[in-house]
């Protein structure tokens, strides 16, 4: 019983670092260089994360520099950033890629609030999900007698606690990044 609430909570939690790290690659006005790592570029045939291919830095508030290890794949760089739905336009020297990134309108920061919100309804759905999971196989321990009614009922108590806290946490998690996108 406890084992199975365990393995619960570690799939909520890495359910959460998940979500934190999706949110984080939605830009906020600021340059930062977790908004392009980890798009896809195809090298060598292989969609391979950009923070793979190149050093990525954030030089100024607005600025991002991208110095790709094999000046063949700039091209391939710039095409990935232009297909992304970042909005940014990579300018290429040859050498490097310079991003100038804008400050948001008011239109682009409300979608992106809503993009966030509907990030954390699934959030939130997955980690009832996760609970129902384990309601399950909980039941089928009371089911075949390795656990009792009240243990069961004691057990299910608990994972209601864990889910409410996870579910707060990825509220806040997404109420800090509606915080920085409502900044100007």
């Amino acid at each position: 019983m406890d084992e199975i609430l365990q393995n619960i909570e570690v799939k909520m939690r890495a359910s959460i670092e998940l979500l934190e790290r999706e949110l984080a690659t939605i830009r906020t006005g600021h340059a930062s260089p977790v908004l392009v790592e980890h798009l896809k570029v195809e090298y060598a045939g292989v969609p391979t994360p950009l923070n793979q291919l190149a050093g990525i830095s954030a030089p100024g508030a607005s600025l991002l520099v991208i110095q790709p290890w094999d000046k063949g794949s700039l091209r391939n760089i710039e095409k990935a950033i232009l297909k992304s739905d970042l909005g940014l336009n990579p300018a290429n020297d040859g050498n490097v890629i310079r991003i100038n990134v804008p400050p948001l309108s008011e239109e682009r920061r409300q979608e992106l609030i809503r993009v966030v919100r509907s990030r954390i309804e699934k959030e939130r759905i997955i980690i009832r999900n996760l609970r129902r999971d384990a309601i399950d196989e909980l039941r089928k321990l009371e089911k075949s007698k390795n656990i009792s009614q009240d243990d069961l009922k004691r057990a299910s108590d608990r994972l209601q606690k864990l889910t409410d806290r996870f579910i707060t946490s990825a509220e806040q998690v997404g109420q800090d990044k509606e915080t920085k996108l409502k900044e100007v």
